[in-house]
């Protein structure tokens, strides 16, 4: 039966059962679209990176006998939607079955699912065999509980796959070492290692710019420093165990104005895009662990583990749990447009310069520069949740919705009231200066929470807690907020209220 397989953008899993055996009656296609180019303003290097790892992984499956049409972004027969390059694909082809594997993506699922509805030929859909979980599994762990807790999903995850285990009981008797992982770097080591690429692909930007394809930050084409194959991903990894890993839980939520990776391993766009597998990570982790005990900590090895085995699944099951409702919840209600400084860096606040700046210049920022400095930004500021979204998942090379949504709608924007979060992650200055040294060279003043100078963090966080009282002070985690918030005279309330407010007024000019 001649068999058009469909191999998505992020689904480059080099180790897919599909590819065991090869057949001249399997075609497989991979796509460049208009439709994945267009959905957002993605950063230039997205493109790049998601266009040359597919350029690479269609050689290498025509290398091994398979039979492959990569349609390029400005090929003639490119048709730029899914369904009219699959149709023409079928016709061309004599095609009798169209397969595919379940899509990450909601609208693509939806998309596909429509589409084989009305096929007349047969459809067949597979796993991507690349997740620990099945898309369900976080909600029949949480049944009908309005509130999915990480660390219980985390710990049944430990437990059924026997990771950092003794029996039954944790490895190191904690099953989590969050405490120990939130240091400041102050510079020790002195030497904090770096891996990039240096790939050309001015061609590959060239064909982007040819296509009229709109994008934001730097293209890097000539330099391109992000891993594009398997064997690329795998020294990656390889370089992050060997020289980053004895430090990444000590440092996983610091910043810095001198490193913009710092321990991280940036392997996050190859497991989203399936080059690597979560479990072939967390076992080489877990593994270097027992091999060198005296070089990396168990406060290190668990910190690694948990976002990947803990955070990753447990993010892409609130996912499927909750979509399609979850892209329209506002809990708070914010309607505010993202300030223009957020697509150029070109901002006062030393902080988000800097997190933007980076975002814009590497498509890169760690979760606690997404989190506590952009996303705390845009939460105190009262920035609608689709605006927050749409940069997010454009700015970021590792950005797919079932990942970004659940981090910015859910725990950095609360816009979901508590499904993924317990509280609102929000702080004044202070948090960001006891992190970074971001604070050090500012325009603002760090301590002042009146005054020309005073950094907009400190009125803007009373300020976000004040009119959110009817819907946060009751919860349990932040009592303590609303006790300070109610000893202020109401004299200093007033006056931090109103340089709030000034601010919300000046939101282009901070």
């Amino acid at each position: 039966m001649k068999t058009l397989r469909l191999i998505l953008g992020d689904q480059l899993n080099y180790q897919h059962s599909w590819y065991t055996h090869t057949s001249t009656d399997i075609l497989y296609v991979l796509m460049e679209m208009r439709q994945e180019t267009d959905y957002v303003v993605h950063h230039v290097q997205k493109v790049i990176g998601f266009f040359a790892a597919m350029y690479n992984f269609a050689t290498y499956l025509q290398k091994r006998g398979h039979r492959v049409v990569h349609l390029r972004i400005n090929d003639p027969n490119n048709l730029q939607s899914l369904a009219q390059n699959l149709d023409w694909l079928i016709e061309q082809n004599a095609i009798e079955c169209f397969e595919y594997q379940l899509p990450d993506e909601y609208r693509l699922d939806q998309q596909l699912t429509t589409y084989c509805q009305q096929l007349s030929i047969q459809s067949k859909v597979y796993d991507t065999e690349h997740f620990y979980t099945t898309r369900e599994e976080v909600a029949q762990l949480f049944g009908s509980k309005k509130t999915y807790l990480m660390e219980s999903f985390y710990r049944t995850m430990r437990k059924k796959h026997g990771v950092l285990m003794e029996g039954a009981e944790p490895v190191g008797g904690r099953w989590n070492f969050d405490s120990s992982n939130r240091k400041a770097f102050k510079g020790n080591p002195s030497q904090v290692p770096s891996h990039e690429f240096s790939h050309d692909y001015r061609d590959i930007l060239e064909e982007i710019n040819r296509a009229g394809v709109r994008y934001l930050g730097a293209p890097f084409a000539d330099r391109f420093p992000w891993p594009t194959t398997r064997k690329q991903s795998l020294e990656v990894l390889d370089f992050f165990l060997t020289f980053l890993f004895a430090h990444f839980g000590n440092y996983q939520d610091a910043m810095h104005t001198g490193h913009w990776t710092l321990f991280h391993s940036k392997l996050s766009f190859s497991l989203n895009t399936k080059m690597l597998s979560p479990r072939e990570v967390v076992n080489a982790a877990v593994e270097y662990w027992k091999k060198y005990p005296e070089r990396v900590s168990i406060e290190q090895c668990e910190g690694f583990v948990r976002q990947i085995l803990g955070w990753r699944e447990y993010m892409r099951g609130i996912y499927w749990a909750k979509m399609p409702d979850y892209q329209q919840l506002n809990f708070f209600g914010h309607e505010r447009s993202l300030p223009d400084w957020f697509w150029t860096g070109e901002t006062k606040m030393n902080c988000l310069k800097h997190a933007i700046g980076q975002s814009l210049t590497f498509s890169y920022a760690h979760h606690i520069q997404r989190l506590m400095v952009t996303g705390n930004f845009a939460l105190l500021a009262g920035i609608h949740p689709d605006e927050v979204d749409q940069w997010y998942l454009g700015i970021y090379i590792d950005a797919i919705e079932w990942v970004e949504i659940t981090n910015t709608r859910g725990m950095s924007q609360y816009a979901d009231g508590g499904i993924v979060g317990s509280k609102p992650y929000v702080s004044s200055a202070n948090y960001v200066d006891k992190m970074s040294n971001y604070c050090a060279s500012c325009f603002y003043d760090k301590k002042s929470k009146i005054g020309e100078k005073a950094c907009p963090f400190n009125s803007l966080y009373w300020h976000f807690y004040e009119r959110n009282r009817a819907l946060l002070e009751k919860n349990p985690r932040i009592g303590m907020m609303y006790q300070l918030l109610n000893k202020m005279s109401n004299a200093e309330k007033q006056a931090i209220l109103e340089q709030a407010e000034t601010h919300l007024r000046n939101l282009q000019n901070l």
